[in-house]
């Protein structure tokens, strides 16, 4: 229990600088920024290599963790690589892009340091950029990990202009097509956003059960469901029956478990897709990637606790400000909105709560 004692230390010394708010609950949570294996989806990138963008950046080695002497070996190929067909691992899909890089790298150090078995979890790097693969090595030289090339023009004529253009980027929406992307033998899936870290040992949320549903997520139904789409929506009788017979919440899509054999073979990709569609002629959303997923998604979700998604601590959209962390217990902190904790920190701008982003913080600038 090594990271209760880690982080303790972390969340005291920010209770020091800060007195807790009510429930951040109680402010309607932006949508998380980051989101998101037939041939068609894995076509090779444009032949102009992001490497200019990439060479500003440099990260130190991470620490190899072996956290408990009870971790079983994971099974190896031929070529003695881990297959990521093996049931014993635990899958984590997380995008990978310039703007965010050094957020994702941080997510990757933070669930390795907290997992009891890190060598049983293998990650899925979603790009839209090559040349990733040789800098993911070299910060963790151990890692087990596949890049996956997500074509940007998949999307591009779906996708819609939104209230912040970082919305409105490609790679958020590859998320949706996780089930296409992975190989058929990966059957279940935890998603996580580029702009979080995690404090607790990743295999309690793995092992959460979905029961009849798709996905598992924090719900937040005290938010203003209604907020999330147009009246050009709710006046549309089409539209708003979609919600007929469910109890639809609010969930972000920056943390959650998915069962990618139930999406599959219902094809929620097609459904999703359906919705963006209709949103290009109807603009019934505002909100980027996130409103298709309550569409088809709100009033079927599995409850996961709010622990595991400790979110809006980005400040939400409101340039600037900080947010503290809502009652109860923590296992997963999570930027959404729009301040990042590695642009507040560089600029001598911290808020409180930064601090605990900052140990897993690999970045360092090239020379």
């Amino acid at each position: 229990m090594l990271w209760i004692m880690r982080f303790s230390g972390f969340f005291s010394a920010a209770m020091v600088m800060i007195v807790l708010s009510p429930s951040l609950q109680s402010f309607p949570p932006a949508e998380a920024i980051r989101s998101s294996h037939l041939d068609n989806y894995l076509r090779l990138p444009s032949p102009v290599s992001p490497v200019d963008s990439l060479n500003r950046f440099s990260f130190r080695k991470a620490s190899v963790f072996r956290n408990a002497v009870e971790c079983g070996s994971t099974a190896y190929t031929i070529t003695g690589e881990t297959s990521v067909c093996d049931p014993s691992l635990v899958h984590v899909a997380i995008t990978l892009d310039v703007e965010y890089l050094r957020g994702s790298i941080a997510a990757v150090h933070s669930i390795l340091q907290h997992s009891m078995c890190p060598e049983s979890i293998f990650f899925h790097f979603l790009v839209s950029e090559t040349d990733m693969e040789t800098l993911v090595r070299s910060t963790f030289p151990q890692l087990k990990f596949k890049v996956y090339y997500f074509d940007p023009n998949i999307v591009r004529s779906r996708i819609s202009t939104s209230v912040r253009q970082a919305l409105e980027q490609p790679l958020n929406y590859a998320r949706n097509y996780l089930a296409d992307l992975l190989e058929p033998c990966v059957r279940r899936v935890i998603y996580l956003d580029s702009d979080l870290v995690v404090v607790d040992d990743i295999a309690k949320l793995w092992t959460t059960s979905l029961g009849s549903r798709t996905i598992g997520a924090p719900e937040y139904c005290h938010a203003n469901f209604s907020k999330y789409f147009t009246a050009a929506f709710w006046n549309d009788k089409r539209f708003a029956g979609t919600f007929n017979g469910r109890k639809p919440c609010y969930f972000n899509t920056g943390v959650m478990v998915i069962d990618l054999k139930k999406w599959r073979r219902v094809g929620y990709t097609k459904r999703i897709e359906r919705w963006m569609e209709i949103q290009k002629s109807h603009r019934i959303y505002e909100l980027g990637s996130l409103p298709p997923f309550l569409l088809v998604f709100a009033g079927h979700v599995a409850p996961i606790g709010h622990r595991w998604n400790q979110h809006g601590l980005g400040g939400d959209n409101v340039r600037g400000s900080c947010r503290d962390l809502h009652p109860g217990p923590v296992s997963l902190l999570h930027w959404s909105g729009s301040g990042k904790p590695w642009f507040r920190l560089d600029s001598k701008r911290p808020c409180p709560l930064d601090a605990l982003w900052a140990p897993f913080d690999l970045y360092g600038h090239s020379h």
